[in-house]
């Protein structure tokens, strides 16, 4: 079985600011050209979900035009992280101490005070990537960096980060899409 992951296009703010839940819109054109790209290199008549933030739906309503054979369902367990407080803000002007408190009990504090521990969010992933796995079928998710990170961490049997240290690092670019294959 094989997921596809197709990260959203570039969204209309500022480089650098903390969006993770914040409903913004992407790109009109990157968004035409990563559901282009996707469209040509995904297989026929699999599942197609996204995240119900406007960015993805945007690319997921987008590639269901070009392709009528993908079904298109909204899943919020696809959702990106909610950053609390920190949502809206330059990562650059979140003091110092409060991320080295959020990275110190990565898995249980809540960033930006009140937004999602991570604990609670790989559990939310994770609830979908059960489902899917589950369905025998292959599918494509629309979704955010954070999403595909976890997805990594789950294909490789984590469900739960040990450290800050153990999270995927790797560069997502916008409009990215990626395969990871598993066994039903």
């Amino acid at each position: 079985m094989t997921l596809w992951l197709l990260r959203h296009a570039p969204v209309l703010a500022e480089t650098g600011l903390c969006y993770g839940a914040s409903d913004l819109r992407a790109d009109p054109a990157a968004t035409r050209a990563a559901a282009d790209a996707a469209a040509a290199a995904l297989p026929q008549g699999i599942a197609l979900f996204t995240s119900p933030l406007q960015r993805c739906e945007q690319l997921a309503q987008s590639l269901q035009a070009l392709r009528p054979d993908l079904t298109l369902q909204i899943d919020p367990r696809l959702r990106e992280m909610d950053f609390g407080a920190w949502e809206g803000r330059r990562w650059a002007d979140i003091g110092r101490a409060e991320f080295d408190g959020w990275i110190a009990d990565f898995a249980n504090a809540p960033p930006g005070g009140q937004g999602e521990p991570v604990r609670d969010f790989m559990a939310r992933v994770g609830a979908a990537w059960d489902d899917w796995r589950a369905s025998g079928r292959d599918a494509v998710w629309v979704t955010h960096a954070g999403v595909m990170r976890a997805a990594l961490l789950l294909s490789r049997g984590v469900r739960l980060p040990a450290s800050a240290a153990d999270w995927p690092a790797e560069a997502l670019d916008f409009g990215e899409l990626r395969a990871l294959r598993a066994n039903p």
